[in-house]
């Protein structure tokens, strides 16, 4: 599996957590991969159960680089996108800033209002900019 279907495995992952909230995320592991048969690697299950084990953390990182914006008007959608590419800037520093920024671009035009990608753009340059990765 290439990284850029692993990253999409991943983000399709954390969208389903972020709205089945009364399911772990290892319920929803098992689920994808047994039941619906999604492929998942070692990134898969790294940067899943990584964003779900420093939710916290990456929340904060997110809503600080939220300017003007609040968390809940942020679609589900792009606040997946935003916490995948997040967790790789904070803790996967072997993928450039860069790398995670333009993918994170790339899922939004794929998954989101077509408007969207600006705005995941913005977010995610902050967010690197304040981590020191720009």
């Amino acid at each position: 599996m290439t990284r850029k279907t692993a990253r999409e495995n991943a983000f399709i992952l954390l969208f389903e957590r972020s709205i089945k909230t009364d399911e772990t995320a290892e319920e929803i592991y098992a689920k994808a991969t047994e039941i619906r048969a999604l492929e998942c690697d070692d990134y898969v299950r790294e940067v899943f159960f990584g964003c779900a084990e420093n939710a916290k953390i990456i929340d904060e990182t997110v809503e600080r680089a939220l300017v003007g914006w609040k968390k809940n008007r942020v679609s589900y959608v792009s606040r997946a996108i935003l916490n995948l590419a997040t967790y790789e800037l904070m803790f996967k520093e072997d993928i450039p800033a860069r790398v995670s920024i333009n993918e994170a671009i790339e899922l939004s035009k794929k998954y989101d209002d077509e408007k969207t990608f600006g705005f995941v753009n913005g977010v995610l340059n902050a967010v690197a900019e304040a981590l020191g990765r720009k």
